[in-house]
């Protein structure tokens, strides 16, 4: 039998888990031989053996030996890793092996709360299974730094089938894509299965944001699907800091600007401190930015996971620069976070006082709003109504 060089996929090994690593070896004749290495083969072998030979007849793979060493992958990653396989065997162009499919979720607001965005290395299935039940208020699938170049092809499949077979419950579901152009291939197996957000890196011009919100639609097109795919532009360098009011009103798909601190700094060539006095510019530019264009402005991460008093006090002064929230890179920061960017009981207060004053001076047609002594300026009034619903948004008072 004629045979070709052996594609390899996935992971394996004592620190490996719900994922698995197959080997795929294509023949010229004999069918399909599989042969399986799993702890749980005595209860699950026939079925990860049934799901395997499933995806490769999906994928027009009709001689191969199959190599697979379990670690408690689900059929969603089983599908993935040996199309990744048989992708870099140079079989199965043009065709997909796409798991069952959840209901998709509700469109995703373009004010929604984003508070907390809980970073999921794009390779890493273990991450993706209980992300949901952390609670942040959106999962970023990332496909860009916590990839190494060699995976991206592979992490792009995993990141496909997980938005089509995990369930991230409220969170909204974003995804990180690569830098352009290669996160213009990441986008040709993402868009169809409906993410809320794409973060786009390394922005430095609006016409990046118009290139995604043009390759984006037209796959939507492709797809039959009329559901919104809202942008969220990454700043990472001096340059696009600068251009920021330019890019946060590239496109109407955009709903928030965000910032990548480490590579900002790279870029600037200076150290990043806790008390992020060396971005200080770029952050409150970004805050200024955003609100021209009425999208959010949300925060870098806090890298310094075992501080959670400095993230506390990171996030209280993102919440007094004008950002709406922030990034996060492990579950225990999301508490903290949402702490941090909640308004307090007397600012609550305040605002419920104000705007029931407010209230009463409308019911009586009164132009001037008056709380005790002091007259209401609009925008203070403004500014309670905002705080009000961001606190019902929140949960800390009722509807």
């Amino acid at each position: 039998m004629n045979t070709l060089p052996i594609a390899e996929a996935g992971h394996w090994g004592k620190d490996v888990r719900s994922d698995l690593y197959v080997a795929l070896e294509p023949r010229g004749a004999g069918g399909i031989e599989i042969e399986l290495e799993s702890r749980v083969a005595p209860y699950y072998g026939q079925a990860i053996r049934a799901r395997a030979r499933e995806v490769l007849e999906t994928l027009g793979v009709t001689h191969a030996r199959l190599s697979i060493h379990d670690e408690g992958a689900l059929p969603f990653v089983i599908a993935a890793r040996i199309e990744a396989a048989t992708r870099r065997a140079g079989l199965g162009e043009g065709r997909r092996a796409l798991p069952e499919k959840l209901t998709t979720p509700a469109p995703s607001a373009r004010d929604r709360l984003r508070r907390s965005r809980l970073y999921l290395p794009g390779r890493e299935p273990k991450y993706f299974i209980n992300a949901g039940l952390h609670a942040p208020d959106a999962v970023i699938l990332d496909l860009e730094d916590s990839v190494h170049p060699a995976e991206k092809d592979a992490a792009r499949l995993l990141t496909r089938n997980a938005l089509r077979a995990v369930d991230f419950g409220a969170a909204e579901r974003m995804v990180r894509i690569n830098p352009l152009p290669l996160g213009l291939t990441d986008l040709e197996e993402i868009v169809c299965e409906g993410p809320d957000v794409i973060l786009i890196p390394k922005v430095e011009s609006p016409d990046q944001v118009v290139e995604v919100e043009q390759k984006t639609d037209e796959i939507l097109e492709g797809c039959g699907i009329t559901r919104p795919i809202w942008l969220m532009p990454i700043l990472e360098s001096a340059l696009g800091v600068e251009n920021a009011v330019a890019i946060a009103a590239a496109s109407a798909q955009v709903v928030a600007l965000t910032i990548g601190l480490e590579d900002y700094t790279a870029d600037l060539g200076v150290m990043k401190t806790t008390q992020g006095t060396e971005s200080l510019y770029a952050r409150s530019r970004l805050v200024n930015a955003a609100h021209a264009a009425r999208v959010q402005a949300i925060d870098s991460v806090y890298s310094d996971v075992a501080d959670m008093d400095g993230l506390k006090r990171w996030g209280e002064a993102s919440r007094a620069l004008g950002f709406e929230g922030m990034g996060c890179i492990h579950p225990l920061q999301i508490a903290v976070i949402h702490e941090a960017f909640a308004p307090t009981p007397a600012e609550i207060e305040k605002a419920l006082k104000i705007v029931a004053a407010y209230k009463e001076a409308h019911q009586k047609g009164l132009a001037v709003v008056s709380l005790g002594s002091k007259m209401i300026d609009p925008p203070v009034v403004h500014r309670a109504l905002k705080l009000v619903e961001q606190a019902r948004a929140m949960g800390l008072i009722g509807q």
